[in-house]
């Protein structure tokens, strides 16, 4: 009798999240047509405010270990091109250059950048000077990363998740269990450091980024040669934040065609 309830609980919360579901327009296509429709169950509010403190947590971790910003040249530099790609992001949604930005350089080895819902920003020193990164090619990064927050894909897929989980959630709400608030802040964690971002979404990232960059004036071609670095960096693999993407010819190819088409933006910005 308990399971067959437990069933039909699962069922009908599934039947009602289902239903509010909204299949939305994150953002505009831009030059490239990056225009899917994307179906979210949590509010792109919550998802931010969970990501800002999340974001807080990992910053004032990295404060405590005395690693946060100890380059003042590095920090200034990678502010400087964030600040010259920001105000782009009105290109693919008019609300972004509003967003409460934050750009912090953590001092550690690993090959890692990411920016978090509502334009939480962090670059590990290692990926710049293990790469010899290039101005053009931080570009390439930052705006990889960025086209993620503006795409929404970390709400995108904490969405999958409350469909994957509602089993749990519902059963766990039954027993008088859950706590919405942290499980979601989890969920953000989650989706941000841990688990690689679908092909999907690596291929929305990598052309609305390689716009991102003409548009604020830096060459899209570094990001076919910034591919090349990564892979040797990782024996020939991307490392494992971009490890769901296709191959690496296949990539590149890609990333050619996408500056290709973007390379009239970056020319007329040039000679503004």
């Amino acid at each position: 009798m308990l399971e067959r309830w437990s069933r039909w609980c699962v069922a009908a919360a599934a039947a009602l999240v289902l239903a509010g579901c909204q299949t939305i327009q994150t953002t505009q296509g831009g030059a490239l047509g990056v225009d899917r429709g994307q179906s979210m169950l949590v509010s792109a509010s919550e998802v931010e405010k969970a990501s800002a403190q999340q974001y807080a947590q990992v910053i004032e971790a990295a404060r405590k270990k005395g690693m946060l910003n100890g380059d003042r040249r590095m920090l200034t530099r990678v502010r400087g091109i964030a600040n010259r790609l920001i105000p782009q992001t009105a290109a693919f949604r008019p609300d972004a250059p509003g967003w409460q930005w934050e750009v912090n350089v953590i001092d550690s080895d690993e090959l890692n950048a990411w920016c978090m819902a509502g334009g939480k920003i962090a670059f590990y020193r290692g990926l710049i000077d293990r790469l010899k990164l290039t101005d053009d090619e931080i570009a390439a990064v930052m705006g990889h990363e960025i086209a993620h927050a503006l795409r929404e894909h970390a709400r995108e897929r904490v969405s999958q998740a409350m469909v994957t989980n509602i089993g749990v959630s519902v059963l766990s709400a039954a027993v008088g269990l859950g706590q919405p608030g942290a499980e979601l802040m989890g969920t953000v964690a989650k989706v941000s450091f841990e688990l690689p971002n679908s092909r999907l979404h690596e291929t929305e990232a990598d052309s609305m980024g390689v716009e991102l960059a003409a548009r604020a004036g830096y060459d899209p071609r570094a990001a076919v040669g910034l591919w090349d670095k990564m892979a040797g960096q990782s024996n020939g693999a991307p490392p494992e934040w971009l490890s769901t993407h296709p191959s690496h010819s296949t990539r590149k190819a890609e990333l050619a065609r996408d500056a290709a088409r973007v390379m009239p933006i970056y020319e007329a910005t040039r000679r503004r």
